[in-house]
């Protein structure tokens, strides 16, 4: 799909360039888990000498909190996390989603599904391809992307070879919602291509997606980035830290001992004297001596 390629805006470094981003949606505030996957996400590029974006994925209005995209970047700049280039948000990427559906439409890579949540349930929770064939029409209507790759398994940078479900990773999935929603797996593939974001860091909880992910890009003929997924911080009864369990923000007042929290999590191993730290000087440290093989190799860590 050389359109789409053609529309990335020119960008003056060299190709290869490490380009890594950092993508909150801002259905909540910032906490510990945020900060876990944009530190090892900011830290991976920095100290591969890459550029660091910031995205806000702000496409599902009801679940937005009224002034967290601010709020995310006030932290982000408190804990020393400072993003090149400017800062996209998904709000005002509507052209080029709508841009590549037609063009999937165009090259019947795509079709309208009726099906429901339910019924899809109802036999087994993956779809069968039900609507594929029946030539629906859009009201009514989701968009699935019909899936001619099913990537299930690839190298994680710290997970090592990673296997997804075989058969999820199969299915035809939703590119755009029945509520006239973009789907994440549009709008988070069409936006790497447009910033040309080689390395994705974030944690082990989108592993699922990334298989549809890879998929995606593989339709659109166009270069998938690498991925590395960094565990999950998850509480002694299991469940993750997440804006939807309510887990507590962090605090912009006083970063140093959570930055230090996150980078001992992320097996980083800071010395004692950095506790009496500025910011600048953790994230000084943390860049200068980060290891991608000291990240543990395990989807998640329960913390106290």
């Amino acid at each position: 799909m050389n359109t789409l390629q053609a529309r990335r805006p020119h960008i003056s470094e060299q190709a290869n360039q490490y380009r890594g981003r950092f993508a909150p949606s801002p259905s909540g505030l910032l906490h510990f888990g945020s900060l876990i996957a944009a530190l090892a996400s900011y830290l991976d590029a920095k100290h591969h000498h890459g550029k660091w974006l910031v995205r806000i994925e702000d496409i599902d209005p009801p679940r937005e909190l009224k002034g967290a995209s601010k709020a995310i970047l006030t932290t982000l700049e408190a804990y020393g996390l400072h993003w090149d280039e400017q800062v996209l948000y998904q709000s005002k990427q509507s052209n080029s989603y709508r841009e590549v559906l037609h063009q999937l439409q165009q090259q019947e890579l795509s079709y309208f599904c009726q099906c429901t949540r339910a019924q899809i349930k109802a036999i087994g929770g993956i779809y069968q391809g039900h609507c594929r064939s029946l030539n629906l029409e859009e009201k009514n209507s989701a968009i699935r992307l019909k899936n001619t790759y099913g990537i299930h398994q690839f190298n994680d940078i710290f997970q090592g070879q990673t296997l997804c479900n075989k058969q999820l990773a199969q299915e035809d999935f939703i590119i755009h919602r029945k509520d006239g929603l973009f789907a994440y797996q549009l709008a988070v593939v069409v936006d790497d291509i447009e910033q040309q974001i080689n390395h994705v860091v974030r944690g082990c909880d989108l592993l699922e997606p990334t298989a549809r992910q890879l998929t995606f890009f593989k339709t659109l003929a166009c270069p998938a980035p690498q991925y590395g997924h960094v565990p999950l911080a998850v509480t002694s009864e299991g469940y993750k830290l997440s804006k939807q369990n309510k887990a507590p923000a962090i605090d912009d007042k006083k970063p140093q001992p959570s930055l230090l929290a996150a980078l001992n999590f992320l097996g980083q191993k800071p010395p004692t004297d950095l506790e009496l730290a500025s910011v600048e000087e953790i994230i000084s440290w943390a860049t200068k001596y980060w290891q991608r093989a000291l990240v543990p190799k395990q989807s998640e860590i329960i913390i106290d």
